[in-house]
């Protein structure tokens, strides 16, 4: 059995501005977890337009040391554990039936479930932050939030949903629910609290030209770079 779930977020922002405030969140982030083996790491980022249509291409690697038990490392699984992630921005608030033109096979797999980045119990409590808390947060900049109230998602504007496809498959028989199910729970984590820090860093990437974030990335990547050379050098020291 596969396990195939639509994640639909809201976001207070425009699908240009989440372009940016993606890549942006991304950047920081990467910082934050390096040396934990945890994070999202932006591969590709670009946009596209052939037969399938037009929209933004993105190819992330997430990554869960800390968090994935086991028997999901191992080597023996091959072919047969598979996740994949695919994402529709569009300017509406989650109500697009079929954002990602699935067919009918898939949409009859398909469970839909709505993720409320000011809900403090889409994640666990250890995760919570008050800097990254969108009822608390006001965008100076900006002029957006904080997102206080009940129906911040029908009211709030600009608006624009990010649609995620998550298909999970694990081919181990006697493990493969529990495993599928894991996934799902963790991902749906991820997404939640990286899209709560999206929002909080608003006043961060609001303005950015892709130029100014291309620069950012740059000094990221080395940065990056200078962290792990110091972290392995620490390492070998210490042995």
């Amino acid at each position: 059995m596969v396990l195939v779930k639509e994640y639909r977020i809201i976001n207070n922002c425009t699908v240009d501005e989440y372009r940016i405030a993606q890549l942006y969140a991304v950047a920081k982030m990467s910082m934050s977890e390096t040396g934990s083996g945890e994070g999202v790491e932006v591969i590709k980022n670009e946009p596209y337009d052939n037969e399938k249509g037009k929209g933004q291409y993105t190819k992330k690697i997430y990554s869960f040391a800390r968090q994935v038990p086991m028997l999901m490392t191992s080597p023996l699984l091959g072919s047969s554990f598979k996740v994949v992630t695919e994402t529709m921005h569009l300017a509406d608030r989650a109500e697009t039936e079929n954002a990602l033109n699935l067919d009918a096979k898939v949409l009859a797999q398909r469970v839909v479930e709505h993720i409320d980045v000011t809900n403090d119990k889409e994640f666990s409590a250890a995760l919570y932050k008050e800097s990254e808390d969108p009822k608390l947060y006001k965008a100076t900049k900006a002029e957006r939030g904080p997102l206080s109230t009940e129906d911040w998602m029908e009211t709030c504007e600009p608006v624009m949903t990010c649609y995620k496809l998550l298909t999970v498959e694990f081919g181990w028989w006697g493990f493969q629910t529990a495993v599928e199910r894991y996934i799902h729970s963790t991902m749906r984590e991820v997404f939640a609290v990286f899209h709560r820090q999206l929002f909080c860093d608003t006043d961060g990437w609001f303005g950015m030209t892709i130029e100014e974030l291309r620069a950012m990335e740059d000094d990221t990547a080395k940065k990056l770079i200078d962290k792990r050379n110091q972290e392995l050098a620490s390492k070998t020291e210490s042995n």
